[in-house]
């Protein structure tokens, strides 16, 4: 059975909107689930390898599915494969600078000494 795609300049228009569309979500979700404090710590270009790769692999998927006669095919499976692996790499960045890079502001206040002085309200407003 012969497989009829659509005209190419509207498959590529639908394939990049794919690839926006997966962006945001994949940052959208490492930032729910790892934090999003640390993924303001990462470096720029763990963010966009990470984030960049798993979702070309998402539009690869797509593409290797569209491309084949049955959805679930050799080149399909692959590029999940790589996929879930850019995914455990990302929960793993982000365990990294979760142990590595954060600061506790808490634990600095709390052994920090700190002096207050008490002044009487009459003092303020002396001529």
């Amino acid at each position: 059975m012969k497989l009829r795609l659509p005209p190419m300049p509207l498959l590529r228009l639908a394939y990049i909107t794919q690839f926006l569309i997966a962006l945001i979500a994949i940052f959208f979700l490492w930032s729910e689930i790892g934090g999003q404090s640390h993924l303001d710590l990462m470096a720029w270009y763990w963010k966009v390898l990470l984030g960049g790769g798993a979702a070309f692999a998402v539009v690869k998927a797509t593409q290797a599915a569209v491309n084949q006669p049955s959805a679930w095919s050799g080149p399909v499976l692959r590029w999940l494969g790589l996929l879930l692996v850019l995914l455990i790499a990302c929960g793993a960045a982000s365990y990294y600078y979760h142990m590595c890079c954060e600061t506790d502001d808490d634990d600095n206040d709390q052994n920090a000494a700190s002096v207050s002085r008490l002044v009487s309200p009459m003092l303020l407003h002396r001529p």
